[in-house]
């Protein structure tokens, strides 16, 4: 290298060659200052983006434990849905079994009034009574001879014996083997008797169901079977009792319209 002054020389060229660089370094370093805030703005941007669209959570953000919440709350509201529905059938069955109950002892009850008012057969001890004309006539009996009314048997002759039957606890009855009812009324036109609608010729045959002793007791206690009685021999009318030890009463099956009486209220 040449020294003196041409090394003065030198260096001067290496300063003007510094200077010259300097420029071109300073516009580089300017270019990628102005672009630093343009990038890191684009990305505050996108990162915003990013977080709205997700509405503050994460993108690819795990859904199963909401899902298996969702499905253990339908499952307790279905078993409370079971459980309901279980407790009102069991409530619906109680009912039922107390309706049973009910339409039991109703039905029950309907039974025994049925037997009572006389709609059903019943079957038992008890006793007869047959009633009969008197096969004499007036002139069998010379002057004395009574009238033909005191011969045949007459409708408060059969009412005194029914009469009798039921005071002495009859629990059934038939006349003629017609089933005798609260409505049952007995009447004679002439010798013949006139029950339910139906005509009947003597001898009058009434059967009854109870303790035979008793109404046998309570045929004998009876004014109006013992003034027959005494016709009996006085006229030859026909009286005959006999006690049944198993006889069967046939249940009423005529109608059970009012046409003379009316109903008590």
């Amino acid at each position: 290298m040449p020294n003196g002054t041409g090394g003065a020389s030198w260096q001067l060229v290496l300063r003007r060659v510094a200077r010259g660089l300097r420029p071109l370094r300073g516009r580089r370093r300017s270019a990628w200052s102005a672009g630093v805030p343009l990038i890191a703005l684009a990305a505050g941007l996108l990162f915003t983006t990013s977080a709205t669209t997700a509405d503050g959570t994460a993108l690819r953000d795990d859904r199963r434990p909401q899902l298996t919440q969702l499905i253990t709350e339908k499952r307790e509201r279905l078993a409370t849905s079971e459980k309901k529905a279980a407790r009102l059938l069991a409530e619906v069955d109680q009912q039922t079994g107390r309706l049973a109950q009910l339409d039991q002892t109703a039905l029950n009850q309907a039974n025994a009034l049925r037997q009572s008012a006389g709609f059903s057969e019943l079957r038992g001890p008890g006793v007869t009574v047959t009633l009969n004309d008197s096969p004499r006539r007036g002139s069998d009996f010379g002057d004395n001879a009574p009238d033909n009314d005191d011969l045949v048997v007459h409708q408060g002759d059969v009412q005194a014996v029914v009469n009798a039957l039921w005071a002495g606890g009859a629990e059934a009855m038939t006349i003629m083997d017609v089933r005798v009812i609260s409505t049952s009324a007995v009447r004679c036109v002439g010798n013949t008797l006139l029950l339910h609608g139906q005509v009947f010729s003597p001898p009058f045959k009434i059967t009854a169901i109870g303790e035979p002793t008793a109404l046998s007791h309570a045929l004998d206690s009876s004014e109006g079977v013992r003034k027959f009685r005494e016709a009996v021999a006085d006229f030859g009318l026909g009286y005959q009792e006999k006690v049944e030890k198993n006889v069967t009463v046939q249940a009423y099956d005529g109608s059970t319209d009012l046409r003379s009486a009316q109903a008590a209220r």
